[in-house]
């Protein structure tokens, strides 16, 4: 049986691979390959959040990811875990805040920086089999594109095989992301491309180190935490809605009050679902500000 290994996947250890400046290579690698570009063409990589504070790694509801500066690009990186309501929007909300966010007050728009999200799922999002997706803000029917200042990826993980391609540099990348036993690794690792050999090598390090198994172990049991508390709130709110709903509806005396109790209850149920993510924003760190712009989106 092979030794338990940490997972890259898990946001706290996909930070502790790539945000140390002895890794910039890797990061460097990893980005080139993601974005499909020239590895030579990125020049310089300023990592803008690369410490990992204790306090975040327990709490609940916070998120970690990667935000740097790539040449004269704005990137992005998240992992997600779990699928969750409004993903979509929140994407688009961060990419916003990532877009707007480094201009200066008396600045002029032009010099707004192209803006890339790269989003790295363990889930299914879109209904294709192609686990690359890229967005882009462009005219319906011309394909026209309005502007290259925007680009939104997502990466499903469900949808990558285990077959190791050496030459297919995007998808060894997210194989190691994707990894969860010994032996995945080893695959990999035969590659010997070094960028890859270089991360294995570093899982292995971290696989070893109780201290970095114990934060791993706390970090996803605060992420399922999450994800049970969020679906308990909605599946509890749907539940006393529809019951309310219901009892609404034959107190009215209509024959159809069963039906119209029950429309009524999802509804009811919903808002308090809503109720309970707006509390979890809050608990995230979010501002009342920002959990209004993600209502609203």
């Amino acid at each position: 049986m092979g030794r338990n290994i940490v997972k890259a996947k898990l946001d706290i250890i996909f930070k502790r691979i790539f945000a140390v400046k002895e890794n910039e290579d890797l990061l460097h690698d990893f980005l080139a390959s993601l974005l499909e570009i020239p590895y030579d063409s990125i020049k310089e990589i300023v990592v803008q959040n690369s410490e990992v504070l204790p306090e975040t790694l327990s709490g609940k509801f916070s998120r970690l990811d990667l935000k740097m500066q790539v040449d004269d690009k704005l990137v992005n990186v998240e992992m997600q875990i779990k699928d969750e309501p409004d993903f979509r929007d929140r994407v688009l909300f961060y990419w916003s805040k990532l877009y707007s966010g480094d201009l200066k007050s008396g600045e002029e728009y032009g010099s707004l920086k192209q803006s890339i999200s790269i989003n790295i799922i363990n889930f299914n999002l879109f209904d294709c089999p192609e686990y690359h997706s890229v967005f882009k803000v462009m005219e319906a029917n011309r394909h026209e594109l309005l502007s290259d200042k925007c680009a939104i990826h997502f990466f499903e993980l469900k949808k990558i095989n285990k077959t190791v391609n050496k030459d297919n540099r995007m998808e060894l990348w997210l194989q190691l992301v994707n990894a969860e036993s010994e032996e995945e690794l080893n695959m990999l690792n035969q590659t010997k491309i070094p960028e890859i050999s270089k991360a294995v090598m570093i899982i292995h390090e971290m696989s070893e180190d109780e201290k970095v198994q114990e934060i791993a172990r706390i970090r996803e049991k605060a992420l399922h935490d999450e994800a049970t508390a969020l679906g308990h709130a909605r599946r509890e709110g749907r539940a006393e809605g529809r019951a309310e709903g219901r009892a609404e509806g034959r107190a009215e005396g209509r024959a159809e009050g069963e039906q119209i109790g029950m429309r009524k209850g999802e509804q009811i149920g919903i808002k308090k679902a809503k109720a309970e993510m707006i509390e979890a924003m809050r608990r995230s760190g979010m501002s009342e500000e920002q959990i209004q712009a993600v209502l609203k989106s």
